[in-house]
């Protein structure tokens, strides 16, 4: 992985800061009194639905849109000011291809180098080793129109990170992809925090991918941040809720859990339950009433609210549904 040397700067400046952030048109705030602070390091996901003013938000962290009122900063380098110093301390990954076809893997990536202002022969040099970290290496000399979709999301991975940015801005980074490919994404962003101290702003509709990579959420609706937090501290903890995993002939089971006042919200035919239970039901009662029938319980945890349940409760809330 290419290492870089950074300034005292650097190191010593939150990651990204936006105080009071906000940006109109005409009478549309698309921006409305955002603020927030991420450490080095960190990851947090950018959510909300289409219209939320995510993107409006990417440009301005990018320093393409001035903001209305308000200002930031990434790295210390101010949002408004900054100019190309500020381009060349983050990499962005962009939703759309973005590709130039004709060009070859290390070419695209080379590209993007010198376009952050790397003299050539060290873009070259950074291209082909993000692109054998990346794992595509065999397919660095390959054209961009041979590339296969998991291919094309590692190199646009791979044009963001040749300049060994500090701050790494990704929009849907696992768009299109299929499992296998998502998954290996996720191990890739995963490391990248790990292994090498990047901090993350991740903009994505797939709540599955934040639950996986970022411990921070930030929820954005018409412009305004509903909640933001550790998603830990923000679900709702549910006394009355439990996940169960079991192990035998589990339809006596689930009828005694009926008659005793539980109510069983989901079996997926599988040994998997999830249940709500009446007020003061002890958890013993799960293991009392399993060995009743012999059936194994193999897993009993607290069913707390999950994150798709916390984005769609706290879009509902502001929308007064």
């Amino acid at each position: 992985m290419v290492v870089d040397e950074h300034t005292d700067r650097d190191l010593g400046a939150p990651a990204l800061l936006l105080d009071n952030v906000v940006k109109t048109y005409g009478q549309i705030r698309a921006v409305d009194g955002v603020s927030l602070k991420a450490h080095a390091g960190e990851f947090i996901a950018l959510l909300g639905p289409n219209g939320a003013g995510k993107s409006t938000l990417l440009k301005i962290l990018m320093g393409l849109l001035p903001p209305s009122a308000g200002g930031g900063s990434i790295l210390g380098r101010d949002l408004v000011q900054a100019g190309a110093e500020l381009r060349r301390a983050i990499g962005y990954m962009p939703e759309t291809d973005s590709l130039i076809p004709g060009l070859r893997g290390a070419e695209y990536v080379a590209l993007a180098g010198e376009l952050y202002g790397m003299p050539r022969r060290q873009a070259l040099r950074r291209a082909h080793e993000v692109l054998s970290y990346l794992d595509l290496e065999d397919a660095r000399y390959r054209r961009l129109e041979e590339y296969s979709t998991g291919m094309k999301q590692r190199l646009k991975l791979g044009q963001a990170l040749v300049h060994d940015p500090r701050v790494l801005l990704l929009d849907e980074p696992t768009t299109g992809l299929d499992p296998s490919g998502r998954e290996a994404m996720l191990r890739l962003l995963l490391a990248l925090g790990k292994d090498h101290g990047k901090s993350l702003l991740l903009s994505t509709h797939l709540l599955g991918d934040v639950e996986r990579v970022c411990e921070t959420v930030v929820i954005l609706h018409q412009g305004q941040i509903l909640r933001q937090g550790q998603v830990a501290e923000l679900r709702t903890r549910r006394q009355d809720r439990y996940r169960l995993q079991i192990q035998g002939n589990g339809a006596a089971f689930i009828e005694e859990l009926r008659l005793e006042g539980a109510r069983v919200m989901d079996d997926n035919g599988r040994g998997e339950l999830r249940v709500a239970v009446p007020p003061g039901w002890p958890t013993r009662a799960f293991f009392a009433l399993a060995d009743n029938h012999g059936v194994l319980l193999r897993g009993l945890q607290r069913d707390d609210e999950e994150l798709e349940e916390l984005f769609h409760r706290v879009i509902s809330e502001r929308d007064g549904e």
